[in-house]
């Protein structure tokens, strides 16, 4: 249900053909919408029902893989006739999970910072502990399933609010929950709260990766200010990627793997050593595409996409990250999730200059900047009003879509903007 764009829907897809099942692909988006997904299922032998959703296939099926970005799945008619007819309900990453042992599965979530960090697990992971062989997935894109891992491979999951409502959360049943073995929160922010309706249920969908559940204990729990290393370490500290705020993931990455390691090897005798090591790792980490990613320069100006950004906490960590708020010129807005976008608004006075795009241009601009509508025009109108020094942002705060498919969509139409300038 959901076929979705990330790949997740595909890999499901392809999975349960190769065992057997008759698979039923429904979306209410037509095939134009999903274009590249349904392309990529072309000869897997499923079967389409795209532009609508029927009771009767839901209350036929046996099992039932939700997308996660399935809006209210408590009060779906769909979900809860399926679930009334004995159908089971999963998730692409519960079925990639599988019997794959919790101590040797890390989860990550968090409002902002989750995807770094995680990314900056793996890393080290790969460069210090190939023994292990690391595997990323989650929310990161992609899927498991089409290369599934080795049941003594770590693990590395960026986990989302909605991934974990069914994971680990009241969106499951209690035999289906899993949480892993190390789980970290960066931190948490309202958002999502047109999914959730509340900051309460995202809440609690987010702290569920701490649950016990009926196959095991609550996970070690990462608490990275805890660690006697970290004055050391963050003196120490020598990274590719900008910004006082992937210091701390940084300092989260590391701690996450003295967890990791004293669950699979015994507490760790010297944590500052291995700290150390991991440190000295991450100087490698060049970061991900649409976070703070350097996409060109032109006259002196310089240019970052930051489309991953789609929380108001994260657009001001970005803002932050830049040499000076004063010669920096940030584009920020997209589609409406009942944030609260006060805390951009408010940096109006301070930055070089705002540009509102999308749904929430006037929330973005109601103490200041520039209403432009567009990415293309708020483009154009920070080119023309920054100068040889000054920096352009695109660190939106708000999800993409009103106007794009997703970030990735929005980000390269930003990078392809930059990159024509030269």
């Amino acid at each position: 249900m959901g076929l979705g764009r990330f790949g997740g829907g595909e890999a499901v897809a392809r999975h349960l053909r190769r065992l057997g099942a008759d698979v039923l692909v429904t979306d209410l988006r037509s095939e134009e919408e999903l274009g590249d997904s349904v392309a990529g299922l072309a000869g897997a032998g499923v079967t389409f029902r795209l532009g609508e959703h029927r009771i009767d296939d839901f209350t036929t099926a046996d099992l039932v893989i939700v997308n996660p970005a399935v809006p209210h799945p408590w009060d779906n008619p769909f979900l809860l006739e399926a679930r009334a007819g004995g159908a089971r309900l999963l998730t692409e990453i519960r079925l990639a999970i599988g019997d794959h042992p919790a101590r040797r599965v890390i989860g990550i979530t968090g409002s902002a910072g989750k995807s770094t960090t995680a990314s900056m697990v793996h890393h080290a992971l790969r460069e210090i502990r190939p023994d292990l062989r690391p595997r990323l997935g989650g929310n990161i894109g992609g899927s498991l399933l089409d290369d599934p891992p080795r049941e003594d491979s770590t693990l590395v999951l960026e986990l989302s609010s909605f991934m974990l409502h069914w994971l680990a959360g009241d969106g499951s049943v209690p035999e289906d929950r899993f949480t892993p073995g190390v789980a970290l929160v960066t931190n948490i922010a309202p958002n999502h709260l047109d999914w959730h309706r509340s900051i309460e249920h995202y809440r609690s969908s987010k702290e569920a990766i701490f649950l016990a559940t009926d196959a095991g204990p609550p996970p070690r729990r990462v608490e990275a200010s805890n660690g006697t290393w970290r004055a050391t370490i963050h003196a120490e500290l020598d990274l590719a990627v900008p910004g006082d705020h992937n210091r701390e993931n940084a300092i989260d990455a590391i701690a996450t793997i003295i967890e990791h390691l004293a669950l699979l090897e015994g507490e760790v005798s010297d944590p500052l050593e291995i700290a150390r090591i991991a440190a000295a790792s991450l100087r490698t980490f060049k970061g991900l595409p649409h976070r703070l990613e350097f996409v060109g320069e032109h006259r002196g100006i310089r240019f970052y996409n930051d489309s991953k950004s789609t929380t108001p906490d994260a657009t001001c960590l970005a803002v932050d990250a830049m040499p000076s708020p004063g010669r920096t010129h940030l584009i920020a807005g997209g589609y409406d999730k009942g944030a609260d976008l006060d805390a951009i608004a408010r940096r109006a006075t301070s930055l070089g200059g705002l540009y509102g795009i999308g749904a929430t241009e006037a929330a973005i601009c109601r103490h200041g900047g520039e209403p432009c509508g567009t990415l293309a025009k708020a483009f154009d109108r920070a080119v023309a009003s920054a100068g040889e020094g000054d920096v352009v942002l695109l660190s939106p705060g708000c999800a993409s879509w009103d106007q794009f498919t997703d970030f990735e969509a929005r980000g390269r139409t930003f990078r392809e903007f930059a990159v024509r300038l030269r």
